[in-house]
């Protein structure tokens, strides 16, 4: 699995966002283009304690899901997006996609963090773990607008 403490699939993902233009429609799902930058910034903010998900810890997701969050299998598309992380309003194409591409920069710079803090819902997940989640969740949405 992919890390986004590689330089190289970090500079991968970022070529990626590029390629997606205002005009870009997804292959699955409801969000568009600008919609899914936003969403996509979450779970960054998220890992870098900027941002406190409006969710509870969840012994199910702990147990269930959790390991979907960095192994190798593919998510589903069209999984359902928690009611409080779904993004209906609208959004500046250009800001969140500014947005997204500094969060990954910043990111991939504390590949040298050791020790994180537990996820809020999942909780514990190695240095590893949070750097092929925070890959995996990318590039799924990548993959959702065909990037």
């Amino acid at each position: 699995m992919k890390s986004l403490f590689d330089e190289t699939i970090k500079n991968e993902i970022e070529n990626r966002i590029h390629k997606l233009s205002t005009d870009s429609v997804p292959v699955w799902g409801k969000m568009n283009i600008s919609q899914m930058f936003y969403h996509c910034q979450f779970p960054l903010k998220i890992a870098l304690k900027k941002e406190h998900p409006p969710m509870k810890p969840s012994l199910l997701a702990k147990l269930f899901f959790k390991k979907a969050m960095y192994n190798d299998k593919p998510w589903k598309k069209s999984l359902p997006t928690h009611p409080k992380l779904k993004v209906v309003e609208t959004k500046v194409f250009e800001e969140e996609k500014q947005t997204l591409l500094k969060l990954v920069n910043e990111f991939s710079e504390k590949r040298t963090i050791t020790e994180w803090d537990p996820h809020p819902m999942f909780g514990k997940f190695t240095k590893d773990q949070w750097g092929k989640m925070q890959y995996k969740h990318l590039d799924h949405h990548l993959q959702q607008f065909n990037i």
